[in-house]
């Protein structure tokens, strides 16, 4: 994609961990019509997750706390040991307010759910610099 004169930033990679299928067709067009890449795995076992991750090198993670494969508190502990992806900004979801525990185990921000789609992208904006 090519930059227009005046435009802000080239597209984020986003990379969508959500086991809702709802959620993640949802998600992944507004996220699209906003102009970030999405990429959304099916598999979501720790090893292929991390493996995805190292391969797609996305600039943003936006993770769920509640996987049916594990919990995303212990995936970020995870993410946050492996030179190659350690730095990836994570913001993370759940209808449970768990914005501290989710920053004590390495998450960049939380956001409650149901939450506001500006609400998201203003987050996923100021989490990306």
């Amino acid at each position: 994609m090519e930059n227009k004169p005046g435009s802000i930033a080239p597209m984020l990679k986003i990379m969508l961990i959500e086991d809702d299928p709802t959620m993640v067709s949802l998600l992944t067009t507004l996220l699209s019509l906003e102009g970030f890449t999405v990429r959304a795995p099916t598999n979501h076992h720790i090893e292929s997750l991390l493996e995805a991750m190292i391969e797609e090198q996305p600039q943003v993670i936006l993770l769920d706390v509640n996987l049916r494969l594990g919990n995303g508190i212990d995936l970020v502990r995870q993410i946050r040991q492996v030179p190659e992806i350690n730095k990836i900004r994570i913001l993370m979801s759940s209808g449970l307010n768990l914005k501290y525990e989710c920053i004590d185990a390495g998450a960049d921000d939380f956001i409650l759910k149901p939450y506001d789609p500006d609400a998201l992208i203003s987050l996923i904006n100021n989490n990306s610099h």
